[in-house]
């Protein structure tokens, strides 16, 4: 009972959390540049979003962004939208680490079963479990990054220049 007490305070962040999210989501359509800048920013923000390079996605959204001549805002306000998922990550997190695994594996296999294994931080940071975790896991993940990427490049670039025909038809001459 004592979590229903709470509930109003539960209700009150996930608005302000909304809200967040959606001002978020404002400023990338009030974004002034080119429809294929902002684009190709949105799929670079959603190519990094994917990757499991916690840490480093939103400083290699604007690496990428600049090099590629993207709009390094829409990169970063779309990885920071990716956060939406955040409670799916454990499964996509497996998704990306079978993929990468079966695509490493030779003859291909999908990895065995999870134990239950109590790991210390000093096993964590080793190489070997970086090349035998988190390499098929980066591999896997490019397999669910460039579907996203591509189809938000398109769906975002269709998006602006349709908006853009519609405020030019709307706008009176003068």
């Amino acid at each position: 009972m004592r979590f229903l007490s709470k509930a109003p305070h539960y209700r009150e962040t996930m608005k302000r959390l909304l809200s967040y999210f959606k001002n978020l989501g404002k400023r990338l359509l009030n974004l002034k540049d080119t429809p294929h800048a902002i684009a190709g920013g949105v799929a670079i923000g959603l190519f990094m979003g994917f990757t499991p390079l916690f840490g480093l996605k939103t400083l290699l959204c604007l690496g990428l962004a600049f090099l590629l001549r993207c709009n390094p805002i829409a990169a970063v306000i779309t990885v920071s939208l990716h956060d939406l998922v955040t409670p799916l990550w454990p499964f996509l997190l497996k998704v990306e680490y079978d993929i990468g695994y079966w695509i490493m594996s030779n003859p291909h296999s999908l990895p065995p079963q999870l134990a239950d294994h109590h790991f210390a931080f000093s096993e964590i940071m080793k190489w070997t479990t970086f090349l035998h975790v988190g390499l098929p896991l980066l591999v896997g993940s490019l397999f669910l990054s460039t579907p996203f990427a591509i189809v938000g490049y398109f769906g975002m670039l269709a998006f602006l220049r349709a908006r853009a025909a519609r405020r030019e038809r709307h706008i009176p001459p003068g």
